[in-house]
C-alpha cells in the first residue's frame, strides 16, 4: 500500500493534456464558496422544506446558465418528516409531583405521540419490554490504523493517517439501537447525548426515512446527565410527547446533460438536501457538481470523453429517495454508463474546545470508493496525487458496508463502475455545519481531480471498468450495515 498513490502512469491518463488547458476556466474557490453560502442562507433544507424547493429551481437555473442541455426537474414521491416539538418528563415511581421536564429533538421519522408513559429501562440492562428505553450515546473514535485494514490504497504524502484518530458522528456500537429497543418491546426510546462533546439535542439521525413504530427523542448531554442521575437514585417513570408530521410529497431531482465524443455516458452527481442549513452536508457537494458542469461546458464537445449527465438528487436525508427514484426511472441508461461519480462533503476536521466546535486548518479524512478495476483505481490515485488531495483512503465499494456510504450507494447495484467521494466530519448531523466548516482550499483541487478522473475514461466503453458484483441485492436502506472500524 503506497502512502503517495505512486502506482505508475495509468493508461487512462492519456487524455489529461487535452483538458488541463481548460482548468483556468474552472470555477474559483471564491465562486464555489459563494454558491455554498447562498444555499446555506436559505435555511433548513430537508426534503419538502421551502429551502430545498428553492434549491431545485436555483440549481436548474444554474445548469441552464452554464449551457447544459435537457435541463429538467424529475419528480419523485419523497417521505417528508416535519418535527414541531419534543418533550420528556421523568419522576420517581409513585411521586408524579416530583416531575422534571426537558425539551429535545424528535428522533427522525419516529411516531408522534400526545403522551407515551412507562417505567424507564436502561438499554444496557437488557430488559426494556413494556417500558421506555433509555440509552447514553457517545460518538466513536476510529484509529485510522484500523481503516488501513479495509482500504485498497491511500494518498497520504504527509504520512499522518496511520497515527490519526478520526471522530465520527455515530455511536458505532449502538448505531441502530433504537430499532433494537422497538424490536424488544419498548414503548418509546430516549437517547441521551452524554458522549457528544458539545451541548446539543439537534442530532439528525437516523435519516433512512424508515417510520419507527415508537416515539423517540434525543436529549442533550447536560439533560442526559440529569436523567442518568435521577435514574441512579431509584426507579423512575417517564413520559414522551412529540409533535411531528410524516407525509409523502413531491420533490425533484435536478438533471442536465452535455453531449460528448461517444455514445456512452458518465454520470456526475450529489444531493441537494440536508438535515439543517448544512454547508458541508451537502451545499459543498452541490458546488462540486456545479463546478463539473461549468468546467465541462467550457471544454469542446470532441474533448469530452462521453456524454455527461449531471444529477442533484432529492431526499438523501429521506432514505436516498432521489437516488433510488433516478435509478428506477432510468434503467435503460445503465448499460451505456462508463462511470458514475458522486461528490459529497468538502470538510474541515474540527476540534471541540470549551464546548464549541472549532474548525481546524486540516481537511477531514476522505473516502474514495472505487470499483476494483485496477486501471480505474490507478486513475483515481494518479488524479489525487496530481491535485495533492491529502488524507485520502481508496476503498472498495463494499469496504465499510454492503454498498458505499454515500448518497450514490444504490448505483452500486446497477453494476456500473463507480468513483464516489465523501467525508464524514463529527458535526455533519448538527446545525453547527456552517460555511466556516467547508475546507475552501480543497474545493478547486477536488474539482480538478474529479475532472481528471472523468477525462481519463476516454476510449473506455461501458464494459471496460466493470467487475462482477459481490453483493447483488441492496439492503433496506443505503446506510444499513454501515460498519467502520470500532474503537
Amino acid at each position: 500500500m503506497s502512502e503517495t498513490g505512486d502506482v505508475g502512469e495509468s493508461p487512462l491518463t492519456s487524455n489529461w493534456p487535452a483538458v488541463e488547458k481548460y482548468f483556468e476556466q474552472a470555477p474559483t474557490s471564491q465562486e464555489m464558496m459563494g454558491w455554498i453560502e447562498n444555499i446555506y442562507q436559505q435555511g433548513i433544507r430537508r426534503a419538502g422544506y421551502p429551502a430545498d424547493s428553492w434549491i431545485e429551481e436555483w440549481a436548474a437555473e444554474q445548469f441552464r446558465e452554464t449551457g447544459l442541455e435537457d435541463v429538467r426537474l424529475e419528480p419523485l414521491e419523497t417521505p417528508v418528516w416535519r418535527p414541531k416539538s419534543a418533550h420528556f418528563e421523568i419522576w420517581p415511581i409513585g411521586k408524579p409531583e416530583e416531575v422534571t421536564r426537558f425539551s429535545g429533538f424528535g428522533l427522525p421519522y419516529s411516531t408522534p405521540t400526545d403522551g407515551t408513559e412507562g417505567r424507564l429501562a436502561r438499554m444496557e440492562d437488557g430488559e426494556v419490554k413494556g417500558g421506555i428505553a433509555v440509552q447514553e450515546i457517545t460518538f466513536s473514535h476510529v484509529p485510522q490504523s484500523q481503516m488501513a485494514a479495509r482500504a485498497t490504497d491511500l494518498y497520504d504524502p504527509e504520512g499522518v493517517l496511520p497515527d490519526l484518530v478520526q471522530a465520527v458522528p455515530f455511536d458505532l456500537a449502538h448505531v441502530l439501537d433504537f430499532d433494537v429497543a422497538a424490536k424488544n418491546g419498548a414503548t418509546a426510546y430516549v437517547g441521551l447525548l452524554t458522549g457528544v462533546p458539545w451541548e446539543t439535542s439537534d442530532f439528525y439521525w437516523p435519516y433512512d426515512a424508515e417510520q419507527r413504530p415508537i416515539p423517540g427523542i434525543w436529549l442533550s448531554g447536560n439533560d442526559g446527565r440529569v436523567v442518568r442521575e435521577l435514574m441512579a437514585s431509584g426507579e423512575c417513570e417517564g413520559r414522551i410527547v412529540s409533535d411531528a408530521t410524516r407525509t409523502r410529497e413531491t420533490t425533484h431531482n435536478v438533471v442536465g446533460t452535455l453531449p460528448g465524443a461517444s455514445d456512452h455516458w458518465v454520470i456526475i452527481g450529489s444531493h441537494h438536501d440536508g438535515p439543517w442549513a448544512s454547508a458541508v452536508e451537502d451545499a459543498s457537494g452541490v458546488s462540486l457538481v456545479l463546478a463539473q458542469a461549468k468546467f465541462w461546458a467550457s471544454v469542446p464537445q470532441e474533448l469530452r470523453p462521453h456524454n455527461l449527465l449531471f444529477l442533484l438528487t432529492s431526499g438523501h436525508m429521506a432514505g436516498a429517495a432521489g437516488t433510488q427514484a433516478f435509478i428506477a426511472d432510468h434503467q435503460d441508461l445503465f448499460p451505456k454508463v462508463v462511470l458514475e461519480m458522486h461528490l459529497e462533503h468538502v470538510a474541515r476536521r474540527a476540534d471541540v474546545i470549551d464546548g464549541e466546535v472549532v474548525p481546524t486548518d486540516d481537511p477531514e479524512v476522505r473516502w474514495w470508493f472505487a470499483t476494483q478495476a485496477p486501471a480505474l483505481e490507478s486513475l483515481v490515485l494518479d488524479s489525487l496525487a496530481a491535485e495533492d488531495i491529502k488524507r485520502s483512503w481508496l476503498l472498495a465499494p463494499n469496504a465499510l458496508a454492503p454498498n458505499p456510504a454515500t448518497d450514490g450507494a444504490y448505483f452500486y447495484y446497477t453494476g456500473v463502475p463507480l468513483v464516489q467521494y465523501i467525508c464524514t466530519p463529527i458535526y455533519i448531523f448538527d446545525p453547527r455545519d456552517t460555511p466556516d466548516k467547508v475546507d475552501e482550499p480543497s474545493l478547486v483541487p477536488i474539482s480538478k481531480a474529479a475532472a481528471r478522473i472523468v477525462a481519463g475514461t476516454v476510449g473506455c466503453d461501458p464494459d471496460t471498468l466493470r467487475v462482477p458484483l459481490e453483493n447483488t441485492q441492496p439492503p433496506g436502506s443505503a446506510s444499513e450495515g454501515y460498519t467502520p472500524p470500532e474503537d
